[in-house]
């Protein structure tokens, strides 16, 4: 019993040849990844003693490592369970430029199982890991752009469990800074991203449950965060939802959507709460979009207490035309997405268009559309077009012309006053 007590207060810092072993706890390990000789410099590649402190705290069962102020340039690395990799302020992992340091392996990619670029931190299979600090990641802008393989995105586990990325800073362009693929009980916290260009995606949650995303400032050449589920039969045949998702106390900035759900989504969407977010420019704050070729659903998505200070349209809808046309698609009417439960309450409005829900299906409309205390201002209102079960309520804008609520195929309360769209000759 004494020596089980002894045992549970030892606090073991490894250090260059120093080994620990499995039966010390977990949390109490720690490696400076200057003890395994990484340089820092900003041109001495670190590749290996990243890997090296990583592979010996995955050895020991576990632990965290340490990286202090300086500039390390690294290429792909491999994350094991029971990891933290702490970046302290001052201290800034940057990526290689050489397309050789990502190895190639199967990656989800625009929905589909493929080869790609391994992430510059890759983690699989792996429970309990994180990435916390006050430090920066800056990818490779020329290796972002890399496409057929793609190129690597800067963090992707991938079925993974009890993952937290916190406080960090990540730079990058035209690929995805975040991408959690069959991940279960994720906290993304206090992060900023910065990522320019299409594909640009700051946080892509794809066939992922159990996820919180709180207190982030993005902003990204594509879609801030994007919500996925595979695409085409493949998706659906996989059959895993991203579901359980909350989004809360962020600022969102995008040149296309700040919150996108879709377009690859064969495998459902569900379950998804934007709480106190702040939309701050960008073509859409949140926006549902897929094929008439996709299947899947997307339902119970939930916004209350939202700010729209400077996008172009509050919430869209597109389910007949956005994204790839599959190689194999859903045929027939399993082929249109099932949209439904959609409610948004408490919204401050500044923007071109408040809600766009002209691109629907006649054959699947969407059921369940609620809208309650909307303030602010808009040039253009309401445009609803096969919506069934319609609750819109207390919504007090100004700034728009023509009707507040134009509508086709719609059914439901609110609506009672909404014009026909006018039609046109020829």
């Amino acid at each position: 019993m004494r020596t089980r007590m002894w045992m549970g207060t030892i606090v073991a810092i490894l250090c260059c040849g120093c080994a620990a072993t499995s039966s010390m706890p977990r949390s109490h390990l720690q490696l400076n990844v200057k003890n395994v000789r990484a340089v820092g410099d900003g041109k001495t590649v670190d590749t290996a003693a990243f890997q090296k402190a990583l592979d010996q705290c995955g050895a020991a069962g576990g632990g965290e490592i340490v990286v202090p102020a300086g500039d390390y340039l690294i290429g792909s690395l491999v994350m094991p369970s029971h990891i933290t990799l702490r970046l302290e302020k001052g201290a800034t992992l940057i990526g290689s430029a050489d397309p050789l340091d990502y190895p190639l392996v199967d990656v989800r990619w625009e929905g589909r199982w493929r080869q790609g670029h391994r992430a510059l931190i890759h983690a699989k299979n792996a429970e309990q890991i994180a990435i916390v600090g006050a430090g920066t990641i800056n990818g490779d802008m020329n290796v972002g752009d890399l496409r057929e393989p793609r190129g690597p995105c800067i963090f992707e586990p991938i079925e993974c469990k009890d993952v937290r990325i916190e406080g960090i800073h990540v730079n990058y362009r035209r690929m995805w800074a975040i991408h959690l693929t069959y991940c279960q009980n994720v906290l993304a916290k206090d992060l900023t991203i910065r990522s320019t260009r299409a594909n640009g995606d700051g946080i892509d949650v794809d066939s992922s449950r159990e996820v919180r995303i709180d207190d982030c400032d993005i902003d990204t050449g594509d879609d801030a965060i994007a919500l996925k589920s595979g695409r085409g039969m493949e998706g659906v045949r996989i059959g895993r939802p991203t579901e359980n998702v909350t989004i809360s106390n962020c600022r969102l900035g995008s040149a296309f959507a700040g919150v996108a759900l879709g377009t690859e989504m064969s495998g459902g969407i569900r379950h998804i709460r934007i709480d106190h977010c702040t939309f701050t420019r960008g073509s859409n704050s949140i926006f549902v979009k897929s094929r008439s070729d996709r299947g899947g659903f997307m339902e119970d998505i939930e916004g209350h207490d939202l700010t729209v200070a400077g996008a172009k349209c509050f919430l869209r809808f597109d389910l007949l035309e956005r994204g790839l046309k599959d190689s194999e698609p859903v045929p027939g009417l399993e082929g249109i997405a099932r949209v439904g439960n959609i409610r948004m309450s408490n919204v401050k409005v500044d923007t071109d268009f408040l809600i766009d829900a002209r691109a629907t299906s006649p054959d699947k409309p969407v059921q369940g559309l609620s809208v309650a205390n909307v303030t602010g201002t808009c040039r253009r209102g309401i445009v609803l077009n096969n919506v069934k079960d319609v609750d819109l309520r207390d919504i007090q804008v100004s700034g728009f012309s023509g009707p507040l609520v134009t509508a086709t195929n719609v059914t439901g309360k609110g609506t009672e006053n909404a014009q026909l769209p006018r039609k046109t000759s020829g």
